[in-house]
């Protein structure tokens, strides 16, 4: 359920991305400003009228320069002894939809919006997604 109250009037388009051709952080910054609704002339900062984007190829994903071990996600338990940390690399190899979802979910507004929006992020390990149908080819 939409947060909008004109969810009939909202125009959402589907974009794709390809994660083998630019760095994760630019390519998240990007998809950030398209599920928000940014790059609309009719942008509102209380309503979520962005855009589907759809994630091709996350394991193959590109990052530059010491990232592979040097990036290092923590999480914690609540527990002594309960923080736990993985580096890109074997978060990459364990599920790298997750890398992708996680630098987006960052860059988005911290407010009920956001699990809206996030909604709309469908992330692949390859080239294979059930939205061709809805993606114009550029």
């Amino acid at each position: 359920m939409s947060k909008s109250n004109n969810n009939k009037s909202i125009k959402r388009n589907w974009h794709l991305f390809d994660a083998r051709e630019e760095s994760f952080g630019r390519m998240a910054s990007k998809i950030a400003v398209l599920l928000r609704g940014k790059n609309k002339t009719s942008f509102t900062p209380h309503l979520d009228d962005g855009d589907y984007v759809v994630v091709i190829n996350s394991d193959n994903l590109k990052y530059t320069g010491n990232k592979d071990n040097g990036k290092v996600y923590y999480r914690y338990s609540g527990y002594m002894g309960g923080m736990k940390s993985i580096t890109l690399r074997d978060q990459i190899k364990k599920d790298s939809r997750k890398v992708i979802k996680d630098a987006v979910f960052g860059m988005l507004p911290k407010n009920k919006l956001r699990s809206e929006m996030m909604k709309r992020l469908k992330v692949y390990k390859d080239d294979k997604h059930p939205y061709g149908d809805k993606l114009k080819m550029i």
